[in-house]
């Protein structure tokens, strides 16, 4: 080597040096833990990252409640829902093309124009009351997703009392939007949770797959009751579960559930008693839940079927033992262990 090539090389040597104590190192990947109260409900959202996201995670659902809240008057779907402008966002135009793919399956049984009903039922806006068949037929022209139309990023209302609700797809979207940050930020290894909503990617703390248990469906208005089905362990996996044993109320003897059917304006009744749906998103997921609640269980194992995306868990009222409890059976769709 020449004394050029030697003074090149220390010279470079040198300089390696120089930026190994000049640039900091770079902050180790941790799991962190985030959990609160949101949307009417809980979340508890774990990560592997590098910082902790909380405050993007914040700013997130802030945005989301812009967006798809009934509660806040400034949301978009409450503009559109007092007429005041008929302007959408992204988000609408994510959930309006899912609830009407939903919609269409399951022959109507779900249906985000459903508002007025379920206000009337006590589960929305407004208060709880008797409710006669005077008011529920009263409502039900106004209910129906034949009376909207997206138009690009408006939405027409052909019926301008229609009110639209997206309580039963809502949840699930903002799970998808919170695990889509969290993979913009580089996690690979996540579990969402909003409300018993999932999304869950890679592996947890331990390097194993995420534990998911199902809920045992046990009548508990108070929610304080998790008595645990079944568990799922899985390393890539979008769930949600609806279910008529936690918000529900008494009305005399009738049980009232929160789940509407938009097609007859009243709540269901049948012994489907929980539905835990797979699927490709977790706002698909939410959306054909509930639309199992509404059809049944026999309807709705049709309906998961002719979708090859989704799978389903059913539990059902076999038979009742004595005054306080039932047998449970359950269901599953033909790839629901896949």
């Amino acid at each position: 080597m020449s004394r050029k090539q030697l003074l090149i090389s220390t010279a470079l040597i040198a300089l390696v040096a120089v930026l190994l104590l000049v640039v900091p190192d770079q902050p180790k990947a941790s799991y962190h833990a985030n959990k609160g109260y949101v949307f009417g409900t809980y979340y508890a959202i774990q990560y592997e990252s590098a910082s902790d996201l909380h405050d993007s995670i914040q700013e997130a659902f802030a945005a989301f409640d812009g967006s798809m809240s009934m509660f806040n008057p400034q949301s978009t779907i409450s503009k559109i829902n007092a007429s005041t402008d008929s302007v959408v966002d992204e988000c609408f135009v994510q959930m309006y093309s899912t609830a009407e793919y939903v919609h269409h399956l399951s022959g109507g049984a779900f249906d985000i124009t459903v508002a007025p009903l379920v206000n009337l039922w006590g589960f929305g806006l407004k208060n709880r009351a008797h409710v006669t068949p005077e008011q529920v037929e009263s409502l039900l022209p106004h209910v129906g997703m034949q009376k909207i139309e997206l138009q690009g990023m408006y939405l027409h209302k052909y019926d301008p009392c229609v009110q639209i609700d997206a309580g039963a797809i809502a949840k699930g979207q903002s799970c998808d939007v919170i695990a889509a940050l969290l993979q913009r930020n580089g996690c690979a290894n996540y579990l969402v949770d909003i409300g018993g909503e999932v999304v869950a990617k890679g592996k947890n703390s331990q390097g194993k797959p995420w534990r998911i248990g199902i809920t045992r469906p046990i009548d508990d208005a108070s929610g304080t009751t998790n008595e645990v089905q079944n568990v799922i362990e899985t390393t890539d996996l979008a769930l949600a579960t609806s279910g008529n044993y936690r918000n529900f109320y008494y009305d005399g003897e009738q049980k009232r559930s929160h789940t509407i059917d938009p097609r007859t304006g009243y709540p269901v009744q049948h012994s489907l008693l929980s539905a835990t749906v797979r699927s490709n998103s977790c706002m698909r997921a939410d959306a054909l839940a509930t639309a199992c609640m509404v059809l049944g269980h026999e309807d709705a194992l049709q309906m998961i079927e002719a979708d090859s995306l989704s799978a389903c868990y059913l539990i059902v009222a076999d038979s009742i033992i004595d005054t306080d409890s039932v047998a449970l059976r359950t269901i599953c769709s033909s790839r629901w262990m896949e």
